[in-house]
């Protein structure tokens, strides 16, 4: 329990990791990206429209090539997620991920793994069990636009906690975590680039 006393201490500056999953069909592919000059500035419109987000841009050149690939890979494609990628890996959750129906991904960005402190980030890496209940408190069920987050507001993740959703568009906050990046397409999941890690209680 030392462990999450410490990652509970960086919580309010820190972010880390999300994701992990269970059913085992893949859904149907999505529709190939728009890049149309318009909304916001993304080229993989899903069934939710195109991505929003004020780090939208950053992530452009990635969002073509996630349209078609299963969650884990397509975590694995966008380098601003090599950090949860690693952790993905190191938890051994990359196979639940690809091999689940449907999934919506609260993925911390590399700036949020960066915000914890190293001593904290390398324990937490090192214990798989709190490492896997940390992933899969970022994972819900079901591909969810930005509207259904609206309407929703409170969500259950993969771990059993709750997740809070307030704001709306750009301006969605996910428990105190505010969106980067929402609503990208991947073949059997949506992700929401987020700028800190969630941390289950």
């Amino acid at each position: 329990m030392l462990l999450a006393a410490a990652l509970a201490l960086t919580a309010s500056t820190a972010g880390m990791t999300g994701a992990s999953a269970h059913s085992p069909t893949l859904s149907s592919p999505v529709p190939s990206p728009d890049s149309s000059p318009g909304t916001s500035p993304d080229t993989s419109p899903g069934p939710g429209g195109a991505p929003i987000g004020p780090g939208c841009s950053a992530l452009e050149s990635s969002l073509p090539n996630i349209a078609d690939q299963t969650a884990a890979t397509a975590l694995s494609e966008v380098p601003d997620l090599s950090s949860l990628d690693e952790a993905v890996q190191e938890a051994g959750l990359a196979d639940r991920l690809d091999q689940a129906e449907a999934l919506t991904i609260f993925a911390p960005d590399n700036k949020a793994f960066e915000a914890i402190p190293q001593d904290a980030r390398d324990q937490l890496m090192g214990d798989n069990e709190e490492l896997t209940r940390v992933l899969t408190y970022h994972v819900v069920e079901g591909k969810k636009t930005p509207a259904d987050l609206e309407e929703e507001g409170t969500l259950t993740s993969l771990e059993g906690g709750e997740l809070e959703v307030k704001g709306s568009g750009e301006n969605l906050t996910i428990n105190d975590a505010k969106l980067v990046c929402g609503g990208v397409q991947t073949k059997n999941a949506t992700i929401y680039v987020i700028d800190k890690v969630l941390m289950p209680e």
